[in-house]
């Protein structure tokens, strides 16, 4: 980086820095640094009446308040902010006051990582703050953080841009309270989640990532190329398969925390990459599933917010169980006045023309009934609804329904009108697995580019046979947002697929001209 691409403040900080360095102080030292106190934990076991507590703390200098021969300053650790009072002669109790008038005041930044040795005290204010004795630097920062600055009511340099805050995430966690609050949720979430599980005795497992056919769900996945073995390998888009083939080979329950890729759309919903969890157990079925999810999303909310109560936007969502169950028919049926029972393709693209539903040729019946749903019913689940009894069309990988061939044992779970689950009685039929997969090839050959691939390595493992079984997936990312009251996926991950950054270089004429990274 030149000089000239360096704002005022950066070339200050990088003056500071050779300052620093030819008095010998190493602004990036390499020896451990011991720390015996946390912000938080300091705080809460302060008392007025036990001796001065001697503390070993770290963090970032986040505000400083310089005073002549005293100052104060906020240092932010992992857990939170506390108050540290610098006296010049405590910190420089000799002749050579250096430490304190040039490297402290002048040579020092908000954003810099130091170390504080010192004891704790209470002010006269009542702050409980630490009297530094020893100042280490631990890390310099060249780039000013974009502190919030507050004036007569009004907010100034706060970092509040969504794409800055996504493709900044480091800064937006380090200055806008509450976003780690959301990320440490969500390691709570994963956490009750596999307590949950393990609490049953279903085993975690890993399976591909890299697929030689993009099986288990219906989406377009992303394609390379493995130079080796000279052959397209896939992103995959499920852990489906895999997890059901190890049903086959005798294991009772596994799951797995899949990160899955799906070359789609983005939205406030919707990230290219993205983390799901996938459970298959035997022996069960899919209303043995439904009262499991229950239990367990009624345990994970407890966990993560002492409360079955989520507040989303305006509404409050009740995770207690039972949730209600409504059939997929008696949805559209509901919420269109149409009812899709017995209605062949030509009929429901008739029904999705009437709705104002847009359609194209490579549309079979389980996409156009998807649409309708999607379009028109989806949107008004905001409490928790298991949407249940899918058309055969739709559910290739599911069992038919007991009573109604017509149907499947499938259930989604909608909530704040977003599917969160999805779950089947499994098909454990090869013969019949491999005539669903000839019709998903049909619709492929239409123009479907959704549509499943023949797998027949699975097909020859259900072949050896699978016990009767049920298996649910559902999106981690989409339970963060309801469990964190967030209305878009960015806000959950950490860092959200985006666009490369467009920056200014200079062209050679002197000008300046925008181009990608």
């Amino acid at each position: 980086m030149s000089i000239q691409e360096l704002s005022e403040q950066e070339i200050v900080r990088r003056n500071s820095l050779a300052a620093l360095r030819e008095r010998g102080i190493e602004p990036y030292p390499a020896a451990e640094y011991l720390v015996d106190g946390h912000t938080v934990e300091i705080k809460e076991n302060f008392s007025d009446d036990a001796e001065p507590r001697q503390v070993c703390i770290a963090g970032r200098i986040m505000s400083r308040r310089i005073m002549g021969k005293a100052s104060f300053m906020e240092l932010q650790d992992s857990e939170g902010r506390i108050q540290v009072y610098i006296s010049r002669d405590d910190l420089c109790p000799g002749e050579d006051k250096d430490m304190y008038n040039v490297v402290f005041k002048k040579l020092l930044d908000i954003g810099d990582f130091i170390g504080i040795k010192g004891f704790v005290f209470r002010t006269q204010m009542g702050e409980i703050t630490v009297h530094a004795q020893e100042i280490t630097l631990l890390s310099k920062s060249l780039r000013p953080l974009p502190i919030v600055k507050m004036k007569d009511g009004k907010a100034y340099d706060a970092f509040t841009d969504p794409e800055q805050r996504y493709r900044q995430r480091y800064v937006d966690l380090v200055v806008n309270k509450g976003v780690k609050d959301i990320f440490l949720k969500r390691t709570k979430m994963f956490n009750s989640m596999r307590e949950f599980f393990n609490s049953h005795g279903y085993i975690e497992v890993d399976t591909p990532i890299l697929q030689s056919i993009a099986g288990g769900a219906a989406a377009r996945p992303f394609i390379t190329h493995h130079n080796t073995l000279d052959i397209p390998l896939y992103l995959r888009i499920a852990n489906e398969l895999y997890l059901k083939r190890l049903i086959v080979g005798g294991f009772e329950g596994v799951y797995e925390f899949s990160r899955n890729f799906r070359n789609e759309g983005m939205d406030r919903t919707h990230n290219p990459e993205f983390t799901c969890m996938e459970i298959y157990v035997s022996y069960k079925d899919y209303n043995w599933m439904m009262n499991f999810t229950e239990q367990m999303l009624g345990k994970i909310c407890l966990d993560v917010n002492g409360t079955t109560d989520v507040q989303v936007g305006d509404n409050v969502i009740s995770f207690k169980a039972p949730f209600k169950r409504v059939t997929m028919a008696e949805a559209i049926k509901e919420f269109t006045g149409y009812d899709i029972e017995g209605k062949n393709e030509d009929e429901l693209r008739q029904i999705c023309k009437e709705l104002h539903i847009e359609t194209d040729a490579s549309m079979g019946k389980g996409k156009l009934i998807d649409e309708i749903f999607g379009e028109k019913c989806e949107g008004n689940y905001i409490q928790p609804t298991f949407i249940i009894d899918y058309p055969i069309e739709m559910s290739p990988l599911t069992k038919r329904h007991r009573t109604n061939p017509e149907l499947t044992e499938r259930f989604e779970l909608m909530v704040n009108g977003k599917e969160l689950a999805n779950a089947y009685s499994e098909l454990n039929d090869p013969i019949d697995q491999y005539e669903r997969f000839v019709e998903q090839m049909k619709l492929s050959e239409k123009g479907d580019d959704e549509a499943m691939i023949i797998d027949k390595d699975f097909i020859r493992a259900l072949e050896y046979g699978m016990p009767p079984t049920s298996g649910m997936g559902i999106g981690m990312d989409r339970l963060a947002m309801l469990l964190t009251g967030q209305t878009t996926i960015q806000e959950v991950l950490l860092f959200p697929q985006m666009r490369p950054e467009k920056v200014k270089k200079a062209a050679e004429n002197g000008e300046e001209q925008a181009t990608e990274e």
